[in-house]
Order: structure tokens, then C-alpha cells, then sequence
């Protein structure tokens, strides 16, 4: 028996942006902005609006940690078709996906983020922090 394995093609060049923001609700202007003016530029223009969605989340869930100096988005090419969402800050409490039930007014997001990345996002503990990061794939290009 065997298995198939995608493999992905490497983008021609390693391209990351990054921003330092202050913890507050207003920093996911900020980062939707990075995401909305980053992507297209990578031909990714397709995986806009969701980056939008879950950068929202990762930007909002780390403006209610309490911690006091900067958190850092970074949006990252992986592939060139897959794009990385992270956002690192300084609380090493790990997000978890919740079964909010329709009644609940908040306790979603980490959901929403699943659905978009089809189950691929994560976290990783560092010594003073963590970072969360959420994988968005474009769909297979067609030729023309």
C-alpha cells in the first residue's frame, strides 16, 4: 500500500511582514489592514477575507490577555499558495476550541478560525509568552 503526499511548491522567495501593536481592540484594524495590503501582493488575493476573520480572533483574543508591552502579527508565505497567520504575546494561555452553545455571546472565534483552516492552526508555548498561528491554503490555480 501507499500513500500519496502533496507536496507543495516553495515560494521563490521567503516573505514575511511583521507589526508590533499595542494590546487593544483597535490593533486588528491594523492587522486586517497587513493582511488586506500583504496578500495580493503574493497573489493570494483569494484568502483575504478569511485572513481578515481569523487575524480579528488572534489579534482580539491576545488584547484581553492583560499583558502590558507589544503583542506581534506576522503574516508569512509558506508555500506559494499557503499563508501563515501568526500573533505572538506575552500570556501563556493556551487558546482552546469551546462548544458555545447558540444562546452564548462570545466564546466562538477559536471555532471560526478551525473552519477556516480546516483544522490548521496551533500554538506554541515560549518562555515569556506564546504564539498562535493559523495556516490559510489557496484553492488549485487553473490554467487559462
Amino acid at each position: 500500500m501507499t500513500a500519496a503526499v502533496e507536496t507543495l511548491p516553495r515560494p521563490s522567495a521567503a516573505a514575511s511582514v511583521k507589526a508590533s501593536l499595542p494590546y487593544a481592540p483597535q490593533s486588528a484594524t491594523v492587522a486586517r489592514r497587513l493582511v488586506r495590503t500583504t496578500l495580493p501582493k503574493w497573489g493570494l488575493e483569494d484568502l483575504v477575507e478569511a485572513a481578515e476573520l481569523i487575524v480579528s480572533e488572534l489579534v482580539g483574543n491576545a488584547a484581553k490577555t492583560g499583558c502590558q508591552l507589544e503583542m506581534t502579527v506576522t503574516v508569512a508565505r509558506i508555500t506559494d499558495r499557503c499563508a501563515r497567520i501568526s500573533v505572538r504575546d506575552g500570556s501563556r494561555t493556551l487558546p482552546c476550541l469551546i462548544d458555545a452553545g447558540p444562546a452564548a455571546e462570545s466564546g466562538r472565534g477559536m471555532a471560526l478560525v478551525h473552519h477556516l483552516t480546516r483544522g490548521h492552526w496551533g500554538a506554541e508555548l515560549e518562555t515569556y509568552g506564546k504564539t498562535v498561528h493559523a495556516d490559510l491554503r489557496a484553492g488549485p490555480t487553473t490554467a487559462g
